[in-house]
């Protein structure tokens, strides 16, 4: 598992207002205020949280040094 990937997820509209199970899917992703972004483990667990909730987020690669050079 050394060699997996990191994934880049962004909260771009808010959870209010949405079914009870796709705040908690916000949640347990990590994800509380629009434009707050979590790097998390490219697996199929974590993919599977964001393909529920896709409409409410953005995702892009992430490098897994945890560069923090990015603007």
């Amino acid at each position: 598992m050394a060699d997996q990937g990191m994934i880049k997820v962004t909260l771009r509209r808010s959870g209010i207002g949405r079914k009870p199970k796709h705040r908690r899917t916000l949640k347990a992703l990590g994800l509380n205020r629009i434009g707050q972004s979590r790097v998390l483990p490219d697996n199929d667990s974590v993919r599977g949280m964001i393909r529920a909730v896709d409409f409410l987020v953005e995702t892009e690669a992430a490098e897994a040094t945890g560069d923090s050079s990015e603007e």
